[in-house]
């Protein structure tokens, strides 16, 4: 499990704040701000009882201790249309809970595809990890991000740019886990 976190945290370090990708993301990353957990899930019912579990440890810390949390999935939800399926019951989850418009749930894999792109298209690279992720934020600190960021709306283009961008030798460095991937 030592191995899933250190290479979800060089994802983060060198992709996410690395390219820039997240505007937002440096500034809890310095302060270890950021919970890693990796889940030890069996089936999806524990992973999204897991899922809660974390949700209502991140509530129960003050921002200014811990602003967000990574759930690291190695052992689940591997297909790409699997992992995107399970975001229906994470959603339930959230409106059940009453837990929407406090949370919010992005969503990494190492297949991301968004929907109208084809798998091979460079842009799909902004939400490719090493592993599934569920990444739990706090709506206040994202709505506080983007007031800071005077051009929020442009972030999703300029992270396609930016990985289209890339050539071969720094994908390569970047994206080593998608190299044995179909």
């Amino acid at each position: 499990m030592d191995t899933v976190e250190a290479h979800t945290r060089r994802w983060l370090q060198e992709v996410v704040i690395g390219l820039n990708l997240c505007p937002f993301a440096a500034a809890p990353a310095r302060a270890r701000r950021i919970r890693f957990t990796v889940s030890r899930a069996a089936g999806e019912g524990e992973l999204l009882a897991e899922l809660e579990r974390e949700i209502l440890h991140l509530h129960s810390c003050p921002a200014t201790t811990l602003e967000t949390t990574l759930v690291i999935v190695p052992s689940l939800l591997q297909d790409f249309l699997d992992f995107n399926d399970f975001l229906d019951p994470v959603d339930a989850l959230l409106q059940r809970r009453s837990w929407r418009g406090i949370y919010q749930i992005a969503s990494f894999h190492p297949d991301y595809c968004f929907a109208g792109s084809a798998p091979a298209d460079a842009g799909n690279l902004t939400n490719r990890s090493p592993y599934p992720v569920l990444h739990i934020l706090r709506e206040a600190s994202v709505e506080r991000a983007l007031q800071v960021f005077a051009d929020a709306g442009q972030i999703p283009a300029r992270n396609i740019a930016r990985v289209e961008s890339l050539g071969p030798e720094q994908r390569q460095k970047l994206f080593p886990y998608l190299l044995d991937r179909g």
